[in-house]
């Protein structure tokens, strides 16, 4: 028993079948006597619905990750090198790939047991891209164990497909090493490192601010349902026992009735039989 081999078969499992497999594998790390990898394992954490997606494709379509990562090394180079025409084939192929790898994960899950919505499957897509844009992000993701799903803090600024290529910019004049063209050129250069890492952060955290908005719209309208569907039970139940109670009403009036009744009846009865007694006693009297 190890830690590795632990951690891939918990991150294998379906999300509502983590937290007592876990519980069992730490209590047989205790009982082996190992009480440091019980408590590794302890703390690993129960994978949400975007992220257990996200392993599940990983794990699924093994042959889906290497061309995601190679397809990520091209971009981050392509952007360190500002090559224009290449970011523009490989952000073609960027969108066609994550948008099939997203919709590829949505049928497994669907064919797991799990449906998803857009809101987890715009959580799978935000992963995608962290993979694309990072090398932490893209080793974290192919290793299937995500326990959330991952959002780039660094990422790409957007090349729109179909754009017309830039004209080169003039060559600038010769100029002494270290003189002010080559400073200007590096710290404008900068700059737009700098504004286009802040504008993708700003991306980030607006896809991650509008999933979770999607996903408390969508546990409101559960919760909503499920209200509506109880008002509907209550409903019948009440209209239910509105009805049985006039039933019992009417049961009662006539049981109330029937009483009423066999009282008469036994009062008469009562005086036939004292009337029949007393003439009985007088026909029966010595002097009669």
């Amino acid at each position: 028993m190890d830690y590795d081999s632990v951690a891939d078969e918990l991150y294998a499992l379906r999300p509502e079948e983590f937290t007592a497999a876990r519980a069992s594998a730490v209590a047989s790390a205790r009982t082996a006597g190992d009480r440091e990898l019980a408590e590794r394992i302890r703390t690993l954490r129960k994978p949400s619905l975007a992220a257990w997606v996200s392993n599940l494709l990983v794990r699924s379509s093994p042959g889906e990750v290497e061309p995601l990562l190679r397809l990520g090394e091209g971009l981050r180079q392509a952007h360190q090198d500002l090559d224009g025409a290449q970011l523009r084939e490989l952000s073609r192929r960027q969108h066609a790939l994550i948008r099939a790898l997203s919709l590829q994960a949505r049928q497994l899950a669907k064919e797991a047991g799990h449906p998803i919505g857009e809101a987890v499957q715009r959580e799978v897509e935000n992963t995608l891209h962290a993979v694309l844009a990072d090398p932490e992000a893209a080793r974290a993701w192919a290793s299937g164990r995500l326990a959330k799903p991952l959002n780039a803090a660094v990422g790409f600024p957007a090349v729109a497909e179909g754009s017309r290529p830039q004209r080169p910019a003039p060559a600038p004049a010769p100029s002494r090493p270290g003189g002010k063209a080559d400073e200007q050129q590096r710290r404008r250069l900068a700059q737009a490192r700098k504004d286009a890492v802040a504008a993708e952060r700003e991306l980030g955290q607006l896809r991650e601010e509008a999933a979770t908005a999607g996903q408390e719209a969508a546990e409101a309208k559960r919760q909503v349902d499920a209200l509506q569907r109880r008002v509907d039970e209550l409903t019948e139940e009440l209209e239910r026992a509105r009805n049985e109670h006039q039933q019992a009403r009417f049961a009662e009036r006539t049981a109330r009735e029937r009483a009423r009744t066999a009282d008469r009846r036994v009062r008469e009865a009562g005086r036939k039989a004292a009337t029949a007694a007393a003439r009985l006693e007088r026909l029966t009297a010595p002097d009669a």
